[in-house]
């Protein structure tokens, strides 16, 4: 699992260790990656669109998720992967 923000790293170290992620928060302080699923229109977008996407182990987006609640995304997820 990992994270992605338009955040620095510093920030996003921040964040993550404020709210006790277990995974990796990357950097898009490009925005290449947003733009390039989805999660942003682009470079001017001031945030990205929360979205979650289930990856196979083939690298294919096997499912895209509109996150509209992320504190409880994470049981969603579970139940979609096991």
């Amino acid at each position: 699992m990992l994270g992605a923000s338009f955040d620095a790293a510093p920030d996003n170290s921040a964040f993550a260790s404020k709210f006790g992620f277990p995974f990796r928060l990357l950097c898009d302080t490009d925005k290449k990656l947003a733009i390039a699923y989805g999660a942003a229109a682009s470079d001017k977008d001031g945030y990205p669109r929360r979205l979650t996407y289930v990856i196979g182990t083939n690298g294919a987006i096997e499912q895209a998720i509109d996150t509209k609640d992320p504190a409880g995304q994470a049981a969603a997820i579970l139940a979609i992967v096991a």
